[in-house]
């Protein structure tokens, strides 16, 4: 069964802008990702999420899991455990493979699971 997106507005605002500062991700210390080309995706009162182009995640870190989530808004999304230095985080990034119309920039782009990486935002 087809679902009908719900689009953002003045009640649920999403915004999707460049970040336009270098970002980082690292676990324990190991840098797994860095970009000049992340967004910064704004949603309702929730804290802005930092989506990076999955080219500028280190490919070998990323392992694709079977879980899978909708939002009305963004549409399903992907997850995939991230595995550094022999340890295994589960279902620590996510990606939205066909998201939504009003979140199209997000395409190709993961996000991390703030409590469980290290994320920097320009420095």
């Amino acid at each position: 069964m087809a679902r009908t997106p719900l689009v953002p507005g003045p009640d649920h605002p999403i915004t999707v802008t460049p970040t336009g500062q270098r970002v980082t991700v690292s676990v324990d210390g190991r840098q797994i990702a860095a970009s000049d080309a992340a967004l910064t995706l704004r949603e309702a009162s929730y804290p802005p999420v930092q989506y990076i182009p999955i080219a500028d995640v280190d490919p070998a870190v990323l392992r694709a899991s079977d879980a899978h989530t909708y939002c009305p808004y963004k549409g399903e999304a992907s997850y995939y455990d991230l595995v550094v230095d022999g340890t295994e985080q589960a279902d620590t990034v996510w990606v939205y493979p066909r998201p939504h119309d009003a979140v199209a920039d997000i395409v190709d782009h993961v996000a991390f699971y703030p409590d469980r990486v290290d994320i920097s935002v320009g420095g």
